[in-house]
């Protein structure tokens, strides 16, 4: 059985309009040729570098005529509706008419590039156009290269293209999202307010719907066998072979017994099933009789809430998670499903922010402990140095982060986590062999299960992040860029034993700027707005800025170079000496993206 079938709607896609000086007799006669050609050329660069998380490029929809006036602007709306456009960007090389030109609708992300060269004013009509978008309510992201081009010239400098790149990986991300839902399965876990699922929030900022069960809905599917009992018995079989069973940490008194062990592994196995069906349907469950739950909920991303009311009587939802959550699994390597432990909404999003960025996996993680230097010198006798000389944070929970977190696959001969298509059979083993399957810890879990136990490899570049909401203020990011870093084992195995030792484990470093919150590892710690954070491979902390801006979600606290810093044009009417001041001021004026 194939999951591509939650792709089965297809993606959005991105409409390039080259836009013109519409005078005729000479005028616009002699740029049609360049315009459109600069159109062709965008749109093979985004093509070219950027994925949907299928591992398919990305297809790029081109006006049918360059845009000289209202009646080509509709023209191309038009057809941009019809080829489901998600996001748009405008690229022109001479003056155009602005409002007469522009696109206005307010709900697609867009961008405008006008060409730097001296032939023609490019830069006029750009600087005229992003005037009339300030002006309308309607912010646009301005793309000028820093270097006089020569007319005619094909070459995207690399300047604008990190601008195009970066822009069209968030403006996907935002067309992605919306339609799609978040589903709930639980309520709240244990109090921690992210599993208060905020429709408003989910609605009127990503555009998203909510979808909610019971956890009972699993008791019933597992009883009534309303799953795809011939998938059960490959992925146990897979299971067995691969997930190797760790050690039980629970006193011999208490330790479950091996029958009752072996009945929790065939409970976790149907629960990962049972989950992937419930967010984006099976059609195999139609045939046996289920048309109903054949469907599934459209979820792009879920949140299960174990603790405690199942939790406290049947297996954890660990494997589950971390099982979904991975770009592996008994049907071979695929895309991740994003499933968030304790049904922390909040950071399911940043899970799915960070996975529709990158298309790789994500890490679900307590922000647990601030480990200083003197701390661990203290309890190890170790001296911390290189990256992580200023401290650490354990990035530990449950046992449900992906295995992708590993480390155990390679980019350029380190320590990487990448996307499914690039992912090898090697690289997918590696990842499962370095985890072991610990029996849950009874004091948290009474119900029994198993959690997955595994040391994050150091050197990768990660970006940990964070959504709180905020009453009277609404929704706020947070960012953090550093790495994982590698601690010798006896060190690591002291600072381990301290918390719980069955559970996976990534030591991070954040870059430190001396600004802010970054001043001191203690200080990102001490700012940090939840107990919970999702964890992307790479520096994607720019990326994560221009799609904050996109949703109008202000960024409270980041450590992005400012040269790398990328939001609409008109964020800088808001204010220039503080660009995070003015972030809150230009979101709180213009609102959610579908209020």
């Amino acid at each position: 059985m194939t999951l591509d079938h939650r792709w089965k709607d297809g993606f959005p896609k991105i409409g390039i309009r080259p836009t013109i000086d519409g005078r005729r007799r000479g005028v616009r006669e002699s740029l049609e040729d360049q315009t459109m050609n600069l159109a062709k050329t965008v749109a093979e660069l985004l093509s070219s570098e950027l994925r949907y998380p299928n591992g398919e490029p990305v297809e790029c929809v081109i006006a049918d005529t360059c845009i000289g006036g209202v009646a080509e602007a509709a023209a191309a709306a038009d057809k941009f509706k019809k080829a489901g456009v998600g996001l748009s960007v405008t690229v022109t090389p001479c003056w155009c008419y602005g409002t007469e030109t522009m696109d206005t609708d307010p709900s697609l992300p867009k961008a405008v590039w006008g060409f730097n060269g001296t032939g023609r004013p490019g830069a006029v009509y750009l600087a005229a156009v992003l005037s009339a978008h300030a002006q309308k309510g309607l912010p646009a992201f301005g793309i000028y290269g820093k270097d006089v081009q020569d007319e005619g010239d094909s070459v995207i400098p690399d300047d604008v293209k990190e601008k195009l790149l970066r822009f069209a990986k968030a403006g996907l991300t935002v067309a992605t999202m919306r339609g799609k839902s978040y589903l709930s399965m639980g309520s709240v876990s244990m109090g921690i307010a992210g599993s208060i699922v905020d429709e408003r929030f989910f609605q009127e900022y990503l555009g998203m719907r909510n979808e909610y069960i019971d956890m009972t809905e699993f008791v019933r599917r597992i009883d009534e066998e309303i799953y795809d009992k011939e998938e059960f018995a490959k992925a146990l079989a897979w299971t067995k072979e691969n997930c190797k069973e760790g050690a039980d940490n629970n006193p011999e008194a208490n330790a479950t017994s091996r029958e009752q062990k072996d009945k929790d592994w065939e409970t976790v196995v149907k629960m990962a099933i049972i989950a992937r069906d419930l967010m984006i349907g099976n059609p195999k469950l139609a045939g046996l009789g289920f048309g109903e739950e054949a469907g599934g909920h459209n979820a792009l991303v879920s949140g299960f809430q174990g603790q405690r009311q199942w939790t406290d009587h049947f297996p954890n939802g660990d494997f589950m998670e971390a099982i979904l959550n991975s770009s592996f699994d008994w049907n071979g390597i695929r895309s991740p499903f994003m499933v968030a432990t304790e049904n922390d909404s909040l950071n399911g999003v940043n899970m799915l922010f960070g996975y529709l960025l990158t298309n790789t996996a994500q890490i679900f993680a307590d922000v647990r402990t601030y480990w200083s230097p003197d701390a661990v010198k203290r309890v190890t006798g170790h001296d911390l140095d290189g990256k992580a000389a200023g401290g650490l944070l354990h990035l530990i929970n449950s046992g449900a982060a992906t295995l992708d977190g590993t480390g155990e696959q390679q980019l350029d001969g380190q320590p990487a986590m990448k996307p499914f298509w690039e992912i090898s059979s090697e690289e997918a083993q590696k990842c499962l062999d370095a985890t072991s399957w610990r029996p849950a810890s009874l004091e948290y879990f009474r119900g029994g299960g198993y959690s997955s136990d595994f040391l994050t490899r150091g050197g990768m570049p990660m970006t940990m992040s964070r959504l709180n909401l905020v009453k009277g203020l609404g929704p706020v990011l947070q960012i953090a860029e550093g790495y994982s870093v590698d601690l010798p084992d006896e060190v690591h195995q002291t600072l381990d034993d301290r918390t719980d030792p069955t559970w996976p484990t990534t030591w991070f470093a954040p870059n430190l700027t001396g600004e802010g919150a970054f001043t001191s590892v203690y200080s990102v710690m001490d700012h940090w707005g939840a107990n919970h954070g999702a964890i992307s491979y790479g520096h994607i902390g720019a990326d994560l800025l221009t799609l904050a801006s996109m949703l109008r979600i202000p960024v409270s606290m980041h450590n992005v170079p400012g040269d790398q810093i990328f939001r609409p044009r008109t964020w800088g009417m808001f204010g220039t000496e503080s660009t995070e001041s003015a972030d809150f001021r230009a979101c709180a004026n213009f609102g959610p993206l579908y209020k």
